[in-house]
């Protein structure tokens, strides 16, 4: 009789189950499965009757089965996992990208009886996103700036071209990621790709290292040795920051310019430089010209096709598509499943001026993705610069939210506190107030 109250419930819980659109199974204290609704059984490409009583990892077969079974870790600390977006091996062998979410199950006297697992296809969802991704992506350059999409427009069109390019953007800027995309595009792609940083180098091997040398040019000469144009021979050389390069060496690039042509130190043949030239700078050269650290004429060889990158700052439109880039890109190499940022994290990111440019931003998330133990970054996963900015943020915001005289006097009372070195007895008394009415004051004004 018992048996037979239990089947209409059971039908009903079933019908429920079955009408649900995420896929939904239960396993017992052993892990092994108990029930499986009809979209587990769509999503997975397994029936019901094959799941029930196999363990969970061997029909799901996600990536997070071996090391960081979600369900495994609900049943152990008792503490639900919500969306977190792993991949699972359907069984025709195409991987399936799904948000798991976990939770225990316990009888109705309390007692432990397993756990639950629903997970939902996201397949359309990142299919989407890859669309999107490839109307903002060019090469491995993420932007959805209106100048960074021209930029991207005339690319193919410059790329195709021999003219020298000069890049001009502040660093951590991408200026190598637009060269190497250049030489990509053009028909020397098939040829090296040579950089230096002209900056990094000292003047004196600067020379030798561009153009390399002949045995016996010094006394350490000892052989041959190529420069860096001989190394590129049919393909292409990025100079970055051709701004450092010293009056002697601009002379010996602006003749591989004119003529094409080069000697290596302590030599006297002539050898072809069949390159093309790339060039970085994050100043302005016109300027350097005029001030005459620069020789005009080399100027007027490198700025035929320029390209200027703009600062993060000036297009913050894609930072977030930057922070998501970079999440998916630090998963795979720290084998995690950070599903994103939280909002508030998010609106922080969107304000900060970022001096190091998008390489900064890109130290920043890896940063929080190395201390981000779950699916979200939080506040607290930030850098501790980013935790000034916090601070400053929410004054700014209290501030605004005020009527225009508290606003006025919260700034005074923290203005005076900062000049102070946040003394309360040297502030109470500059601003002339009993130091019980300052105390009541910074409470009022979230000053502590």
């Amino acid at each position: 009789m018992k048996n037979q109250k239990r089947e209409p419930q059971q039908t009903y819980s079933n019908i429920i189950l079955d009408s649900i659109a995420d896929g939904v199974f239960t396993v017992d204290e052993n892990m092994r499965i108990t029930s499986f609704n009809r979209a587990a059984e769509e999503i997975t490409g397994i029936k019901k009757e094959e799941a029930i009583g196999q363990f969970c990892f061997e029909v799901l077969r996600a990536n997070i089965c071996e090391k960081s079974c979600a369900l495994k870790c609900s049943l152990k600390t008792g503490k639900q996992t919500i969306d977190r977006h792993v991949t699972i091996l359907r069984s025709n062998g195409k991987e399936i990208p799904v948000s798991v979410s976990t939770s225990i199950l316990k009888n109705e006297k309390g007692k432990f009886v397993g756990g639950v697992e629903s997970f939902r296809d996201l397949s359309t969802i990142e299919e989407l996103k890859k669309e999107i991704k490839k109307s903002y992506t060019f090469e491995d350059i993420v932007a959805k700036n209106h100048k960074m999409l021209q930029i991207f427009d005339t690319l193919p069109i410059i790329s195709q071209s021999e003219s020298t390019v000069l890049i001009q953007g502040g660093s951590g800027t991408g200026k190598e990621l637009f060269a190497r995309a250049v030489h990509r595009l053009s028909g020397r792609k098939n040829g090296p790709f040579v950089a230096i940083n002209c900056g990094a180098l000292p003047d004196t091997l600067l020379e030798s290292e561009l153009f390399g040398y002949v045995k016996g040019a010094f006394t350490d000469a000892k052989r041959d040795k190529p420069g860096r144009f001989a190394l590129a021979k049919g393909g292409s050389i990025f100079l970055d920051e051709v701004e450092s390069l010293p009056l002697s060496v601009q002379v010996k690039l602006l003749r591989v310019l004119q003529e094409r042509e080069f000697e290596p130190l302590g030599g006297t043949a002539v050898v072809k430089a069949d390159v093309r030239l790339i060039a970085a700078t994050k100043e302005d050269l016109s300027k350097l010209v005029k001030k005459n650290v620069f020789r005009d004429d080399l100027f007027y060889r490198l700025n035929v096709v320029k390209i200027y990158l703009p600062p993060l700052a000036k297009r913050r439109e894609d930072i977030p598509l930057l922070v998501n880039y970079f999440i998916e890109r630090f998963n795979k190499r720290m084998e995690k499943s950070i599903a994103g940022t939280s909002s508030d994290v998010m609106e922080l990111l969107m304000q900060y001026d970022y001096p190091g440019n998008v390489r900064e931003l890109e130290n920043i998330i890896e940063h929080c993705c190395v201390m981000c133990q779950g699916t979200e970054i939080g506040l607290k996963h930030l850098p501790p610069e980013l935790h000034v900015m916090e601070k400053e943020v929410s004054r700014e915001n209290l501030e605004k939210s005020l009527p225009p005289f508290q606003a006025s006097e919260r700034k005074l009372i923290f203005d005076i506190l900062e000049k102070n070195n946040w003394s309360k007895v040297k502030t109470a008394k500059e601003l002339k107030l009993h130091r019980a009415t300052l105390y009541r004051k910074m409470k009022k004004y979230n000053l502590d």
